[in-house]
Order: structure tokens, then sequence, then C-alpha cells
């Protein structure tokens, strides 16, 4: 049985594992110190909220989001990263994580979600193109 919930404390070890996961298929390491933050701030849920999926009980997906001011239209909510274990994958997790986000964010007023995803990630972007429009946009960065 798949459930959407809240990251609980319990779940540290297991959302580490399935956060550096995310990481490395982007081509990052990340410090201890990093995920410890990170972690913190998604038990706090003010600025930034972690939810995860359980399937039978056993966390295999994750979603980090956030809400921003629109200069065009009410509050958007950015899906920042979103990412099933490999073993989990197909069983809905994604969809259901990407459902919560969106139920999460209508609940708050925000007038759409929104997330990126590279190019090249043909298995997310067959999901995305069934429960999201693409818009065409292209992502410019300037690390600092």
């Amino acid at each position: 049985m798949l459930t959407i919930g809240r990251l609980e404390p319990t779940d540290r070890d297991a959302w580490q594992v399935l956060f550096a996961g995310y990481n490395e298929f982007y081509g990052r390491t990340m410090p201890d110190d990093f995920f410890d933050h990170a972690w913190t701030r998604f038990q706090d849920d003010v600025e930034i909220h972690g939810l995860g999926a359980r399937l039978d009980g056993q966390l295999v997906g994750i979603a980090h989001f956030l809400t921003h001011a629109s200069t065009t239209a009410p509050d958007s909510c950015y899906l920042q990263d979103l990412f099933t274990a490999p073993e989990a994958r197909g069983q809905g997790a994604a969809r259901a994580l990407i459902a919560a986000v969106t139920d999460w964010a209508r609940e708050r007023g925000c007038g759409r979600v929104y997330w990126s995803t590279h190019e090249t990630n043909a298995t997310a972007r067959r999901l995305y193109d069934q429960v999201a429009e693409n818009r065409g946009f292209i992502l410019y960065l300037i690390p600092l």
C-alpha cells in the first residue's frame, strides 16, 4: 500500500539515502552537514517542506518544495526535488508525491506548481508529460 505524508523524525536515515541518490543522479556529492541542515529545515516545516512516499511502510520517495511570491499571479509552489528509489519506480510514488504537493499548494492559495528536470531525464519526463504542461521554458543559472 502506498501512502504520502510528512517526513517524520524516524525517516531521517532513509531520507538521506534517497536525497543522496537524487543528488548523485545530478552529479553532486553533498557533505554530511548539508544533509543535517536540510533535514532540520524540513522538520521545521516553515520555509521549505518535505513529503515522503511510503510503500508498505518503507520510505521509497521524497519531494521537497517551497513557495515564493509571483509578480503575475498568486504565490507559486516550486517542487525543487523529487526522487523515487529505483526499486520502487513504476508503482505510483512520484505521481502521488506530485499530487500531494499540488494539493498542499492549492490549499494555501498558490496559483501553480512547477519544477524543472534535465532534458535527458526521459524516465521522469514520461510521467511529467502526463501530469503537467511543458511550456518550453529554458532554465538559466548563475552559480554563486
